[in-house]
Order: structure tokens, then C-alpha cells, then sequence
């Protein structure tokens, strides 16, 4: 299936499912954080500052504390005109892969769907008019 959206940014999230799931929705260089592994990551934090300078970065973490801690971390690295934030709506529920909800009980960026993530999107700016996005979920 074909990206509905193509972005000149580059999209920071935390794992590779919320890579994967957004790869459907979105055509971007996605960098994964690794969850907290992006703490410790000096290679990778370099990556961000040098996409963040290039081409500007989108944050879309989690709704959760881990994922404010990770986007939190990841402000602090780049100056504010070089990334914009993206917030999800806190959803209750639990990914399909998962045999348990997270700590928080809250969806994160892989079980939400594109609607919505498309719809987070637009309320930051980072696209423009509604889509048609008939028979996708």
C-alpha cells in the first residue's frame, strides 16, 4: 500500500512498530529511539541534530510519561525552530501484538489509527487539508 502522505521532515519515534505502522501511513526518513536507549545514544542523538539542521524533525512519541520523557529529551538536544512536536490523543487500550496494556493503559503510536495520527498531524501543521482516507483504518 502506498504512503498517503510524503514529508521533507525527518520523523523521530520510539520503537520499530511505531516505525512500521507510520511507514503506511507516511512517506519520511522515520528514526526509531529505541525507547530509552536514546538517553545513552551519542551516535544516534547526532543523527537527530545533523536531520534536525538538514531538514527539520517531526516528534511523535507516545501519550504515555515514557514518551513525554523520550520527546522532552530529544527538545532539549536541537533548537526550537528545528522540530515540531506532535500529540496524540491519550486512547485507552492495548496494542495488538501485546498480551498486556502499557503501564499507562494508553495506545501508543503503532495501535492508533491513521485518522487520528493523520489528524495529529494537521493540528501541528506539518500537513495541510483533510484527506480522503476511505478503507483504511
Amino acid at each position: 500500500m502506498k504512503p498517503l502522505i510524503k514529508l521533507h521532515s525527518a520523523v523521530i519515534v520510539e520503537g520499530k512498530y511505531d516505525k512500521i505502522r507510520l511507514e503506511n501511513i507516511i512517506d519520511a526518513t522515520i528514526i526509531t529511539t529505541n525507547g530509552f536507549g536514546i538517553f545513552k545514544d551519542k551516535e544516534k542523538c547526532n543523527l537527530i541534530k545533523v536531520l534536525a539542521q538538514k531538514c527539520g524533525i517531526v516528534i511523535l512519541t507516545d501519550s504515555d510519561n515514557a514518551g513525554q520523557m523520550i520527546r522532552k529529551h530529544i527538545e532539549k538536544l536541537i533548537p526550537k525552530n528545528q522540530f515540531k512536536s506532535v500529540y496524540l490523543p491519550e486512547i485507552l487500550g492495548k496494542e495488538k501484538r501485546k498480551t498486556a496494556p502499557s503501564a499507562q493503559g494508553l495506545l501508543g503510536v503503532e495501535g492508533t489509527e491513521d485518522t487520528i495520527i493523520l489528524n495529529a498531524l494537521r493540528r501541528a501543521g506539518i500537513i495541510g487539508e483533510p484527506l480522503k482516507t476511505q478503507g483504511r483504518k
